[in-house]
């Protein structure tokens, strides 16, 4: 049954098969990067006129956002690729790039975090300004 079984999924045939997926998982990461920085472009020309530091807020949250996602496919592909007998310098090697891509998620969660509560405080702050005022008959 086992000689079958490794006729059916061969070493090389497995290989190929995750070689193909990392490759698809690499061009789903970089596009969404891609596409990130488009939008993000686009929403920075629509807001550049008002020269309004506070405008250019949900632009950098947008593309932090896109970058976040688009290394946990990144990262994704680095797993992938060591998934298929890996050796202990390919260890090493995704244990590098896992730990720097991870730390720069992690900065950028922060960050999205931050600059997103700064923005919901700052319109609950406009609301509270907006709602205390008396109104008139």
């Amino acid at each position: 049954m086992s000689g079958s079984m490794e006729s059916l999924v061969s070493d090389e045939w497995l290989r190929t098969a995750v070689d193909a997926l990392v490759v698809l998982v690499e061009a789903a990461g970089a596009l969404v990067i891609v596409v990130g920085a488009a939008v993000a472009f686009f929403h920075f020309l629509r807001v550049l006129p008002k020269r309004n530091p506070a405008a250019f807020v949900p632009v950098r949250l947008t593309l932090g956002r896109f970058l976040a996602l688009g290394l946990e496919f990144q990262l994704a592909s680095d797993v992938l690729r060591t998934a298929v007998a890996p050796s202990f310098e390919e260890l090493g090697k995704l244990a590098a790039v896992a730990a720097i891509r991870t730390a720069l998620n992690f900065f950028l969660a922060r960050e999205i975090r931050d600059e997103q509560a700064m923005i919901e405080h700052d319109e609950k702050k406009a609301q509270d300004g907006h709602d205390s005022r008396p109104q008139r008959p």
